[in-house]
């Protein structure tokens, strides 16, 4: 009998795991690096144990560490959650060298299928359908380059070891393949210590649609349904939904006893996921298999109900499978979407700092699987997910209402989130009619305002204008006292607007140039205003830190800093060519040079942060006059890397849109 379960992962899978393995009543142990200390996992766990520096690769991916504090608990079984060591054949290996089960398929099962050129050999011979494509043993860059004029174009580069939309790159032409192999090799050396590439040819417009499978020590092995992960962004899953709805009956089937073909096939055990390209006529691809639990495993839970973390400790203990496949049935509909520190608006950047609050909506068929809590602080070293949202209902249109609800009620004030990007995602008209393939981000969805900045609109400045205290709001405002007027300054983003409120009894003006609103207030307390605007009752949240304040209504979210007592200023920058890091993070490749020239769009640096690359582009043309980093920094955003002075010879003047910061295009 397994009695003391650790778990090697951080965050939300930590947390869901640790809640299940106490039901069943194993006692755990969290690991956590330093910048971990204070984090929810470890709080949760009846042990932890520090395993290093903030680095992954010092902590999260040290091997050695986390196998000394599996012994220093008498810990006899390691779950490996997500990502960072739950598909390492040596770290399955150690940990059975250590005398420890675990949670997890045999070694050799995750060697073969965490090459994405041996897993897709493998599947040929035992009959499962694969892209057409070139997997040459650790191929040269100029093997590639031949085998490409053989695919065609578009095909995609994929890094054999990849997942995640790391090392994946989507060719158009020849021109781009060799700029591409070697972005793509850096990328999967970065992330997985091994630059080897496959090709594809490209499969336009596909659906990406999984399968859940199990497998025991028992030769049972059986299909848990399908998951559409379709809307995806840098091949990186945004929605998850179970069943899919492209998906027939008559499919289901053919790609379901396909999937346990390919577990059959390596002798797998425990959770699997078989992950296939479905194009418009129903033929479906094998992409890759994970050999681990799922980000989105949470859809298929709520549409089977049943609980793969302890199906999964079911297997490791050796018991068989606690269902037939006859047995297993599909309630429902279930989606689930990532909610990320991220700025969408602004090239998907992400986000870092405190988070003042965080309080998930509550209600029917709602789910949420996170790592944190107000207070905690969002740093650059990891994913930067602070959720996942899940929503069930009898049906999809029922799930989308309750999911599109649960994002507008939930409470996040400090980072900028992707909220606003996904609630827009879920109530799309193509998403709605189940039409969303690979492409949806791209084509139908590329124009949508949350991909834009937002100007906060008078409404919205006129709510933050309630919450200030300048006189405007309190006890004094319920007084027949005569009309007062009172000007408010509020900076949003890079914008200065002055806002001049009237004031009388609970009934407030305001006036912002010729544009103005207005408002009766209601009640004010507790991060809560209600008004009454245009005749309709309604409620804001927000949350007063300093002189900045966060604030969420109408399911939009917005800040502004109240400035109306500092002493003005001039304009903010130092004027156009000033290159600033968009984030925290690693400078991994300097491209610029002093006294080069560079025209708008090009690429002076590669920045790492969140396991991605990141380039960041000149905003003008002009000669780089100074370069302030180099390879192996690390920097912090806004953070000045390059100067572009301008090119004399070119003789234009700056134009107004040349700005000091401008966002990578």
């Amino acid at each position: 009998m397994l009695k003391k379960l650790l778990i090697a992962n951080r965050g939300e899978i930590a947390v869901r795991v640790i809640r299940t393995a106490k039901a069943l009543g194993y006692r755990t142990v969290a690991v956590y690096s330093e910048a971990d200390a204070n984090a929810l996992h470890v709080e949760l766990a009846d042990e932890a144990v520090c395993i290093g520096p903030a680095q992954v690769s010092a902590s999260y991916l040290n091997n050695d560490a986390i196998l000394e504090a599996a012994r220093k608990t008498s810990a006899d079984c390691i779950h490996p959650g997500y990502g960072f060591l739950s598909e390492n054949a040596a770290f399955a290996t150690a940990c059975q060298d250590a005398g420890l089960v675990f949670v997890g398929p045999p070694a050799p099962a995750i060697e073969l299928m965490g090459s994405k050129r041996r897993s897709k050999i493998a599947m040929q011979q035992a009959g499962v359908p694969v892209v057409p494509g070139f997997e040459g043993d650790n191929a040269s860059d100029d093997e590639l380059i031949a085998a490409a004029k053989n695919i065609g174009y578009p095909l995609m580069i994929k890094a054999s070891a990849g997942g995640g939309g790391r090392g994946m790159r989507l060719v158009e032409s020849e021109s781009e393949l060799a700029d591409n192999i070697k972005r793509a090799r850096s990328e999967s050396k970065q992330a997985f210590g091994d630059d080897e590439l496959i090709l594809e040819k490209a499969v336009i417009e596909p659906r990406h649609v999984e399968i859940q499978v199990f497998a025991d020590r028992h030769g049972n092995a059986v299909y848990l349904g399908e998951r559409d992960c379709s809307v995806q962004r840098r091949h990186q899953k945004v929605v998850e939904e179970a069943p899919s709805p492209f998906v027939t009956p008559e499919l289901r089937k053919a790609m379901g006893e396909a999937a346990v073909k390919a577990a059959l096939a390596c002798n797998y055990e425990g959770a699997g996921t078989v992950e296939f390209l479905v194009d418009k006529h129903r033929n479906f691809y094998f992409l890759e298999m994970n050999t681990r639990l799922q980000v989105e495993h949470p859809v298929t839970e709520l549409i089977t109900g049943q609980d793969l973390v302890a199906w999964q400790l079911t297997v490791a203990e050796g018991r068989p499978l606690p269902l037939a496949q006859s047995d297993i049935r599909l309630t429902g509909h279930a989606i689930e979407v990532r909610l990320y520190a991220e700025d969408p608006a602004h090239g998907f950047n992400p986000q870092t700092g405190l988070l003042h609050a965080f309080e998930p909506a509550e209600g029917e068929g709602l789910r949420f699987d996170t790592g944190v809590r107000s207070g905690d602080t969002i740093t650059p070293h990891y994913d930067p997910m602070l959720a996942k949202v899940i929503a069930w209902g009898h049906n999809r249109d029922e799930a989308r209402r309750r999911l599109i609800r649960a994002l507008e009620d939930t409470a996040i004030f400090g980072v900028t989130t992707n909220r606003h990007f996904l609630s827009r995602i879920i109530a799309n008209d193509t998403f709605g009619a189940g039409e969303a393939t690979t492409a949806f981000l791209q084509q139908a969805f590329s124009d949508d305002p949350s991909l834009q900045p937002q100007t906060p609109d008078i409404r919205q400045l006129a709510l933050a204008a309630c919450v200030l205290d300048h006189g405007i709001s309190g006890q004094s405002a319920w007084s027949n006292a005569p009309a007062t007027m009172t000007p408010i300054t509020l900076e949003t983003g890079d914008t200065i607007v002055d806002l001049l409120v009237t004031r009388s009894g609970n009934r407030l003006s305001f006036s912002m140039g010729e544009t103005r609103h207005t408002l009766t207030l209601e009640s004010q307390g507790d991060g809560l205003l209600c008004i009454i605007d245009n005749g309709v009752r309604q409620t804001c949240q927000y949350h007063r830190q300093g002189d900045s304040l966060y604030l969420q209504a109408f399911g939009r979210s917005w800040s502004v800093r109240d400035i109306t007592y500092q002493p003005t200023t001039g304009a903010t920058g130092a004027g156009s060519g000033r290159i600033q890091a968009s984030m925290d993070g690693a400078i991994i490749e300097v491209l610029a040079e002093p006294g080069g020239s560079v025209r708008q769009g090009d690429t002076l640096v590669i920045l790492e942060a969140m396991k991605m690359e990141h380039p960041v582009k000149a905003d003008r043309d002009g000669v780089v006059s100074q370069v302030h980093t180099r390879k192996g920094d690390q920097v912090k955003r806004s953070q000045l890397l390059v100067e572009i002075a301008e090119n004399q010879t070119a003789g234009q003047e700056p134009t107004q849109n040349d700005k000091p910061g401008k966002e990578p295009s």
